[in-house]
């Protein structure tokens, strides 16, 4: 196709005013974008003051439980979504409230010993919305069978 005369002037001066517009529009998208990443940057950060919890020895039957209490370090408000645990004989309760920056939680956990001997060792996961979205939790104890111990 071959331009000639002042329309084919008109035509390439369209076409960059039009371009130099579409570019721009670009440029303010992705300002946007920019602008909303940052308010997207505020995250929860959750730290437990305990990981680890060791009730000692048990009699077997008992019901014993322990409460890990944690702090939302982070910038956003901390929710957690799930807590799951390694066996039916360990319930996890927890508030599922959010948590605000600096503000702190519990999460207590029941052990049931009934039908338990020796050593046990169950874990409790725990999802959040947090940088670390899983974090395991671990409770250990010795259930010691009373019919074993006459």
């Amino acid at each position: 196709m071959k331009f000639t005369g002042s329309g084919s002037y008109l035509f390439v001066i369209i076409l960059l005013v039009t371009i130099a517009i579409s570019c721009g529009q670009g440029k303010a998208r992705n300002a946007e974008k920019a602008s909303q990443s940052v308010s997207q940057s505020d995250t929860a950060s959750i730290l437990f003051t305990e990981y680890d919890h060791n009730f000692g020895k048990i009699i077997e039957g008992e019901k014993v439980g322990c409460v890990f209490t944690f702090m939302n370090r982070g910038t956003a408000p901390l929710v957690i979504a799930s807590a799951v645990t390694s066996c039916g004989c360990t319930v996890p309760k927890y508030d599922n409230k959010p948590v605000p920056p600096g503000g702190s939680g519990t999460l207590e956990v029941v052990f049931d010993s009934s039908g338990r001997n020796g050593k046990q060792t169950k874990t409790i996961t725990v999802r959040s919305n947090a940088t670390k979205p899983l974090v395991l939790l671990r409770i250990t104890g010795e259930v010691i069978n009373n019919s074993n111990n006459n």
